[in-house]
């Protein structure tokens, strides 16, 4: 539909033009010069109606970052020109469209900002839609006894599309180190549980390490240090519930 803010005396001196001229030639480079921001836009021609149809957009893979954008003009229900993002030029699919094939591919600022448009703004547009609604989980470290593993445990977040791990000087480990599995809790929000075996480190060295959470498809993460003074135990004022998945 055209945009509500775009002048209709505007579109009405450019549609008396296209009844007088070929639509395969005018109308399509026309309509997109004037940035009617259309998805489907019915035209009335010599009393026929005619339906352009514009769909564009992007695939992100969240785990290797591969963008895969298409830019489609259809005419009446066929495909009409579509937009190779890998040589930056259009395929017609309809012999019409070869004129406005040329046209286009020869112009280098459309084609310019088409390919900005996929491979640049659409993807960060999916990554910022897809931050929504996120919930950051309450991470504490648990341990049993003096003898046992570190327990670091991220509960209460939502998607459960993440990752949780233990680092030694910024650098992921995995020795030591028993990863568990997000598990779903009562509320519809996640758990998970990595575990670290503490004695295989030096007491000096419990600075160096950190547990971190990290959404699957957000580069921000949440890091915990390993530190002992924040350890919750069996022991003490910071004891145990059973809610928290170490049992007593």
């Amino acid at each position: 539909a055209l945009s509500p803010h775009y002048p209709m005396s505007v579109f009405e001196l450019h549609l008396s033009s296209y009844s007088k001229s070929c639509f395969w030639v005018h109308i399509l480079p026309a309509i997109h010069k004037i940035h009617t921001s259309m998805t489907t836009c019915n035209i009335k021609i010599i009393n026929c109606v005619h339906i352009l149809q514009k769909r564009e957009g992007c695939e992100w893979n969240e785990k290797t970052g591969k963008v895969t954008g298409f830019l489609q003009y259809g005419y009446n229900g066929e495909g009409f020109l579509d937009f190779d993002l890998k040589t930056l030029t259009w395929i017609a699919l309809k012999r019409e469209a070869a004129i406005t094939k040329q046209e286009w591919d020869a112009d280098s600022v459309r084609t310019n900002f088409n390919e900005n448009l996929l491979t640049n703004i659409y993807p960060e547009w999916i990554k910022k839609f897809l931050s929504y609604g996120k919930i950051p989980p309450s991470v504490s470290l648990l341990q049993k006894s003096s003898s046992s593993p570190v327990s670091c445990h991220a509960t209460g977040f939502y998607p459960d599309r993440a990752v949780m791990f233990w680092r030694k000087d910024g650098e992921e480990i995995s020795e030591g180190v028993d990863p568990g599995e997000i598990l779903p809790n009562h509320d519809g929000t996640f758990q998970i549980s990595v575990d670290l075996n503490v004695s295989l480190v030096k007491s000096e060295d419990w600075r160096r390490y950190d547990c971190v959470f990290q959404f699957s498809d957000v580069e921000n993460n949440t890091s915990t240090k390993l530190d002992k003074a924040v350890i919750r135990t069996n022991r003490g004022k910071n004891k145990l519930s059973n809610d928290q998945g170490v049992s007593k």
